[in-house]
Formats: structure tokens, C-alpha cells, sequence
């Protein structure tokens, strides 16, 4: 079963070919350069970089694979979340393509294949369920319950800001770019004091799954605004302000996931999306983790964290192993609590 699978849904532009589960390449024209300029994604731009880079890109990975167009079985593409704008350049062109070669195409929701980007680098049994899973990302922060790759609860989400939205708007409050979280996570690594939690507790005193960063967010905004007013916004200043920033939103991402970890009485933690790349977050949720006898698993590589095509390919495999004759016509993988639920 080779499958051909396209990531399209912000700012990258992704071509992903499996031969069932094992990928064969993977390529990934990004886009930072141009929305840095910008400090943030504009959709109508995006969508206008995906439509330049789609087929330059595709046949670079196509070539490398050593296939041609003819030798797939199946095409996956994100249909859900994402820009609409950036999401109607691949769908157009999968949609195209799965009817001229005469092949099934698959829909794939974006979260989902996140959370499934664990299994790249790693054996299907090196998963074990039921377990917890933290999706963390630039949109989107939720905790889900899975019970197979297919079976999920969801336990708590994001009020407002999720942390990866967050981190963008906070590194450019400080004037260090787009996108905010690697840039952050280094100036906090940089930092050589001790935490002194000066940014508050979101939701305190709640007992609950979900998450709230937009309060931290105004706190970081008046730090900063207090502190470049007494003319002391120094190169020190702003690692204190990312180390406790970052601190922060990892503390409380650790401590619900853990906490939902204990309730449910499982064995694994997954970690998904882009802020899963961050060595504070992987560190302290193995930490944790380790203390009560659980297993914390993050993607194989920081590559497998962001947004990319592979996620949607080892989606797509994952669901033909589990329906060898394809999955459900009108199934968004992904994209209910389970197949009942779509």
C-alpha cells in the first residue's frame, strides 16, 4: 500500500510517500522566512506560497521516493483544522489527482495526526493504551483520553489562547520574531537564575482539564511594560522573562496531564504538536512521569513535532491497518471522539 500525503493546513507546504507504514520521504518548502515579516501567518499570502511551492515540492518528493504518480494506492491530505485558504490549495490538487489516477483519497483531521506522529520512528506495539495524550500546538491545546489510535476522549481544552499561540504573542512583545516558541525556549535555556514564578496560576483553584493563556499573556504584557518604563528591559531581563514565561505554561500543562494520568490509571503519555519539541516541556513531563511509574513519549524527532506531511501519511497507514479495505468513505480521520462519533 503506498500512500501519498500532503500537509497544507498554515504556513508549510508538505509531500509525504509511505510504502504502508515506513516512510520513504518526506519534504517541507516552509514558509517563515516570508511570514516572518510579518510577525504572524497572513492566510491570503499562505495560500499564494503553497500554490507556488505545491508541485515543485511534489515532485521532489515523488523523485526521491523513486515512485511516479502512477505507483500509489491512496492519497491522504488534511481536511481539518487549519486556514481555509491554505487547506483549498492541497485539497484542489489531492482531490484532482485521486480522480485522474483513479485512487481512493483520504481526509485527515490535523490534531489527530499530530497525536499519531509518535508513531514515526517507532514500532506499532512501542504504544501502548489506553493512555493520556497533550496536544500542544499554535491553535490548539487539548487533553484527550485514547483508548486505540482511533478511540479518543476528550478531558479538557483550551478557554482562549493555546500555549503555542501564546508564545508567539509574547516573543513578539519582546521584539524576537516569528514564530515565538524555539526563540523563547533558547533565551529561557539561557537563563542562570532560580524560578520565582512571577507570572500567576491560570485557572487556580478549578479543578479542571482545561487550559487559560491568555491571562499569562497580559501578565508577560505588563512585565514587560513595567519594566521598559523603569528603563530596565535589559538583555537579562528578557531571559528572565522567557525562562518564567515558558515555566509557567509547561507547569501547567505537566501538572493537569499528570493529574488526568492518575484519574485514568494509565500507563503512557503522549505528547503532540509543535510545543512538544520543547526540551523543558519533554523534560519535566518525563520527570513527572518517572515519579509515578508512567511512560512519557514525545515524537522521535523535532521535525515529527511540527507541521508535516509524514503525520498524515502514518494517519492514513494506521487506518488502513485497522480497515484493510479502506477506512469509511465519509470519514474525516480523526475527526470524532471515535468512528461512532465523526
Amino acid at each position: 500500500m503506498k500512500i501519498l500525503a500532503f500537509e497544507t493546513s498554515c504556513d508549510d507546504t508538505s509531500v509525504a510517500c509511505f510504502d504502508g507504514e515506513s516512510l520513504l520521504s518526506l519534504r517541507t518548502a516552509s514558509q517563515t522566512a516570508e511570514h516572518a515579516e510579518t510577525v504572524g501567518v497572513v492566510p491570503e499570502v499562505a495560500a499564494r506560497l503553497h500554490e507556488a511551492n505545491v508541485f515543485d515540492t511534489l515532485d521532489e518528493t515523488i523523485r526521491e521516493a523513486g515512485l511516479t504518480l502512477r505507483d500509489f494506492d491512496a492519497i491522504a491530505v488534511t481536511a481539518e483544522p487549519g486556514l481555509m485558504p491554505s487547506l483549498l490549495v492541497w485539497l484542489a490538487v489531492a482531490k484532482t489527482l485521486a480522480h485522474e489516477l483513479g485512487i481512493p483519497m483520504l481526509r485527515i483531521n490535523h490534531i489527530h495526526a499530530h497525536i499519531l506522529a509518535n508513531y514515526l520512528g517507532r514500532g506499532f506495539d512501542e504504544i501502548r493504551y489506553p493512555l493520556i495524550c497533550l496536544t500542544v500546538s499554535g491553535g490548539h491545546n487539548e487533553l484527550y483520553r485514547l483508548d486505540s489510535p482511533f478511540e479518543k476522549t476528550l478531558l479538557g481544552r483550551t478557554r482562549d489562547d493555546a500555549s503555542g499561540e501564546a508564545f508567539d504573542k509574547v516573543a513578539k512583545m519582546l521584539g524576537l520574531g516569528y514564530p515565538g516558541g524555539p526563540v523563547i525556549s533558547r533565551l529561557a535555556a539561557e537563563y542562570t537564575g532560580e524560578f520565582r514564578g512571577i507570572f500567576p496560576e491560570s485557572l487556580r483553584g478549578e479543578e479542571t482539564f482545561d487550559f487559560s493563556f491568555s491571562g499569562l499573556k497580559s501578565a508577560a504584557r505588563r512585565e514587560i511594560e513595567e519594566r521598559e518604563a523603569a528603563d530596565r528591559l535589559s538583555d537579562d531581563d528578557v531571559r528572565e522573562i522567557c525562562y518564567e514565561f515558558e515555566s509557567r505554561i509547561v507547569e501547567e500543562l505537566v501538572s493537569r496531564t499528570i493529574r488526568a494520568v492518575r484519574m485514568h490509571g494509565v500507563g503512557t503519555i503522549l505528547l503532540a504538536g509543535w510545543v512538544s519539541a520543547s526540551n523543558m516541556l519533554v523534560s519535566r513531563m518525563t520527570q513527572e512521569a518517572e515519579k509515578i511509574g508512567v511512560v512519557s513519549l514525545a515524537p522521535t524527532k523535532k521535525m515529527y513535532s511540527t507541521d508535516n506531511a509524514a503525520m498524515i501519511g502514518i494517519a492514513a497507514a494506521l487506518a488502513y491497518r485497522e480497515y484493510p479495505d479502506g477506512p469509511p468513505a465519509d470519514w474525516i480521520i480523526g475527526s470524532g471522539s471515535d468512528l461512532g462519533g465523526r
